[in-house]
């Protein structure tokens, strides 16, 4: 199967793999996906690069995560709410936030996004998964 089969088959995260922030959100989905529904892609790598490059995007444009799903993506809030509805749940009905104006909800997001390696830090390397966890990350 190939890496463009599984992203069509599995919701697939695109995140900054250097920030602590978005390091701890993957670890948080991990664990809360039981079913292993979802994969992940540093915006780093080459395939990271060529997935925006497919969806015509830029790291201006996202920052820091996007959420491909169907053959369409989601970009900043939408993203993280597309991620929290397809965690079900409790998460779920965190998507009552999409009745708040989309130009709100992602001033939020590039508030957050702007300040989270002062917040939060970053590190010198990209997120490696430990070998339990390595099918789920496709660069």
């Amino acid at each position: 199967m190939s890496i463009y089969t599984t992203i069509l088959e599995h919701p697939t995260l695109l995140f900054d793999g250097y920030c602590n922030l978005c390091s701890r959100s993957v670890l948080a989905v991990i664990k809360r996906d039981p079913q292993a529904i979802f994969r992940f892609v540093s915006l780093q790598s080459e395939f990271g690069q060529a997935l925006l490059e497919q969806y015509k995007l830029t790291r201006d444009d996202i920052d820091s995560v996007v959420l491909i799903q169907n053959d369409s993506c989601a970009i900043k809030s939408d993203a993280i709410l597309d991620v929290l509805h397809l965690l079900g749940g409790i998460y779920g009905y965190l998507t009552i936030f999409k009745i708040l104006p989309l130009s709100f909800r992602n001033w939020i997001y590039d508030w957050v996004a702007g300040n989270r390696y002062a917040w939060f830090g970053k590190k010198d390397v990209c997120l490696i998964p430990t070998l339990e966890l390595e099918d789920r990350f496709l660069a």
